[in-house]
């Protein structure tokens, strides 16, 4: 579907690279890709903060901390509780399954990690797909919900279709390209961001506004 390719180009165009994930390692990608569910990124980056800040942003510092004091650590990321024990969810697959180490993960097949990984607690598609592409660099598209708003605004898909749908759209449509869906997600979370937003869209002034 060229509407995809010529999308990008405009989006590139308008907001240059994004450069994105901002992180220092793949383990921090992955402690952020769960920590942002239901939050913003100025939160994630706070709550990251206050794990390097205290030497715990690594598997074994987290595997061996108690439930509470990584919640409280991770406050700032809101829903403390609830995404502490998410964490332990993940860093205990992540001890079990590769002795702690995010490349020993990166060595599997996309395909049965994927699986794995949607099998933990608390984990989706979006959060799975995002340690995926980011922190793994697998050639995996993450749909989110400003991909969703945009494209239904624009008539390429139906806003209720779900999730594997619109995924199966990306990789039918481009080449199976790590730096090209990085690149293609980080965008659509800045046009919407910026002018496709929920409420009281700017799309006079959007640079996707010819489309649709």
């Amino acid at each position: 579907m060229m509407i995809l390719l010529d999308m990008y180009q405009k989006l590139y165009q308008a907001f240059g690279p994004q450069q994105w994930w901002p992180a220092d390692t793949r383990f921090e990608i992955a402690v952020g890709a769960i920590l942002t569910q239901n939050t913003n990124w100025g939160n994630v980056e706070k709550a990251i903060h206050n794990l390097k800040k205290n030497k715990a942003l690594s598997a074994k510092s987290i595997h061996a901390m108690p439930l509470q004091m990584l919640a409280e650590l991770i406050r700032p990321a809101g829903y403390y509780n609830v995404k502490a024990r998410r964490l332990k969810y993940f860093i205990a697959f992540l001890m079990n399954g590769y002795q702690g180490s995010m490349k020993k993960m990166k060595n599997e097949a996309t395909k049965p990690l994927r699986e794995k990984l949607i099998g933990i607690n608390g984990i989706g598609p979006e959060t799975a797909d995002s340690i995926l592409l980011y922190a793994l660099e697998k050639p995996v598209f993450v749909i989110d919900a400003y991909t969703k708003r945009v494209l239904s605004r624009h008539g390429v898909m139906e806003h209720k279709k779900p999730y594997d749908e619109y995924q199966k759209l990306f990789h039918a449509s481009l080449r199976k390209n790590v730096e090209l869906f990085n690149e293609y997600h980080a965008l659509f979370v800045s046009v919407g961001k910026t002018f496709c937003k929920m409420k009281n869209p700017l799309c006079n002034k959007c640079p996707l506004k010819h489309y649709g």
